[in-house]
């Protein structure tokens, strides 16, 4: 095992029986030599139990009570948790083949270094069957700034034990933003990022997603996220553009949008905030506004 370090891979569960057991078999089929799986379940009332324990034997850890939420439960298995790389997979989620190893090669076990690759979105329905989106990391990484935008997948995302040792724990405040949080404060530390042109997850976009029904209170965590950091231009602009972008769906602004696009028919929403509220939007900077709309406009 000594050529191979040990890889730590963290599962927060909460009522996701009807995805648990592939996020699992994706973990364990990586074939890893050197894997130390947690399970962190906080005390789901559907089938979950029952599938952690027929794998139990595989597990180094597994529980299953109550918690404070997922950033809580995912900071319960780190502190379980020895591994040189470390990392969490949520449970409606999944590894592509083969990652582990591929990961165990490129970190740099010695340094406080983040490994993110690409992942794909996908969604499942009786109706629109399999729909699905990759990203690109590395161009991500040209065109926005992590101050701006959450633009690193987390389940796509590696690191060694001597960034958790640096950055310390995720913040328990925070219930939809403390991916990003975390990885902020690991930029600020000086943290190595790598992004490389490799797949690494399956993002699982589904009804029940935390993510998807954050809705007010996840607006509100970016904008407690943007004046933790300093931002607050960032954090006024975004709750503009929440607002804003409101009223661009209401049938006045969508009648003359219709009379304004016989001039300009390639009118972008970004274009027209600017055009409809000058006083707000005429004085940030277009890519620094690019940024703010993706986050305004998928929250």
């Amino acid at each position: 095992m000594s050529n191979f370090p040990k890889i730590s891979v963290i599962t927060p569960s909460f009522n996701q029986g009807q995805f648990l057991e592939q996020t699992i078999l994706s973990v364990l089929g990586q074939n890893y030599p050197n894997l130390e799986y947690i399970i962190i379940d906080g005390g789901s009332t559907d089938n979950s139990k029952e599938i952690i324990k027929k794998y139990q034997d595989k597990l180094a850890y597994s529980v299953s009570e109550l918690d404070n939420g997922q950033s809580h439960a995912i900071n319960k298995g780190f502190e379980r948790a020895t591994g040189d790389i470390l990392c969490w997979l949520n449970s409606d989620d999944m590894f592509m083949p083969d990652i582990l190893g591929f990961v165990s090669e490129q970190l740099k076990l010695d340094t406080a270094h983040i490994l993110t690759g690409n992942c794909i979105h996908y969604s499942e329905s009786e109706i629109d069957g399999v729909k699905s989106q990759g990203c690109n990391t590395i161009h991500y990484f040209e065109i926005f700034s992590l101050l701006n935008v959450d633009f690193i997948t987390q389940p796509a995302t590696f690191w060694t034990r001597r960034v958790w040792d640096r950055v310390g724990k995720l913040n328990e405040n925070f219930h939809f933003v403390f991916d990003w949080e975390w990885f902020l404060r690991a930029s600020n530390s000086g943290v190595i990022f790598t992004p490389v042109n490799r797949t690494f997850a399956l993002y699982r976009e589904h009804i029940g997603q935390k993510t998807g029904t954050g809705g007010d209170n996840r607006q509100q965590e970016i904008i407690d996220l943007y004046i933790q950091f300093g931002q607050l231009e960032n954090a006024e602009v975004f709750k503009s553009m929440i607002v804003d972008l409101k009223k661009l769906k209401s049938r006045t602004i969508r009648i003359l949008r219709k009379i304004i696009a016989l001039l300009l028919p390639k009118l972008s929403d970004i274009q027209l905030l600017i055009l409809l509220y000058p006083s707000k939007y005429k004085r940030i900077d277009i890519k620094k506004l690019t940024s703010l709309y993706y986050v305004a406009n998928n929250n």
